[in-house]
């Protein structure tokens, strides 16, 4: 039996990008990168939370069952520690400048 795998906030933080998009709801990590494309509420809302706790905007919105057994086959692992916030992930992606693309997106 293999054993689940943690991950912290920093290193969920890193994983923000249109080609590697992690989230976390309800203390499970999920690696959603290729569901991109195939999210019925389209991109934008996955990239607003790559790499942070998506856990209230996926309550928010009211997921069916269906849409909670999407989830299932994405799991890498689970949340050890404070979850990611946007300010952490905010603060990364300023040092490295790797969302300027959002952030350009934002200002038209």
């Amino acid at each position: 039996m293999s054993e689940t795998k943690t991950f912290n906030a920093e290193e969920i933080s890193k994983h923000y990008t249109r080609d590697d998009i992690w989230i976390v709801v309800h203390g499970k990590v999920y690696d959603v990168t290729k569901f991109l494309d195939e999210h019925p509420g389209g991109e934008e809302v996955i990239l607003e939370h790559a790499g942070i706790d998506a856990t209230e905007a996926f309550e928010d919105i009211g997921h069916s069952d269906d849409a909670r057994e999407l989830l299932a086959p994405l799991l890498i692992g689970d949340l050890e520690g404070a979850p990611p916030t946007a300010s952490s992930r905010n603060e990364k992606s300023s040092a490295d400048g790797d969302h300027a693309h959002l952030r350009s997106k934002q200002n038209r």
